[in-house]
């Protein structure tokens, strides 16, 4: 039996300064289909193309990346249900888990933190990927 209700379409989520990734790597920086939210890996490297210095520099920018990235889709930093964090070196949790903190300061979502021995660039130390349900959160986004 078919439906007659309309499928939400999808919504390809580029903020300014993403050009380049999606116009060469070909991705997107999140897809939103209806009021689910699905982030591509954020990580240490700003819209410049800097990479932080450290762990907290990079978890940082990844965060503040990860953001901007939610706004765009009309969500904020509350209504993430979802968290994976992926990480070159697992004995930088405790600094992670302190910038994490920072933008993440309550309505914790499920949270998943895998090590890995390597990302996309060698000087990169973490990745943050984020499934988000828009207004879910405490603030209503």
């Amino acid at each position: 039996m078919e439906s007659n209700k309309k499928q939400p379409k999808q919504t390809l989520i580029n903020p300014e300064g993403t050009e380049f990734i999606y116009n060469t790597l070909k991705f997107s920086q999140a897809v939103r289909v209806g009021n689910s939210v699905w982030v591509s890996g954020q990580v240490g490297m700003d819209e410049k193309g800097t990479v932080g210095e450290n762990i907290e520099e990079q978890a940082r920018i990844a965060f503040q990346n990860l953001k901007k990235v939610l706004n765009d889709a009309g969500a904020g930093l509350d209504d993430i249900v979802e968290l994976v964090t992926y990480h070159t070196e697992m004995k930088d949790m405790k600094i992670f888990g302190k910038v994490k903190s920072e933008f993440i300061t309550d309505n914790y979502p499920a949270w998943t933190a895998v090590g890995v021995t390597e990302l996309v660039l060698p000087q990169l130390m973490l990745e943050v990927r984020a499934t988000a349900v828009v207004g879910s959160g405490p603030s209503g986004s």
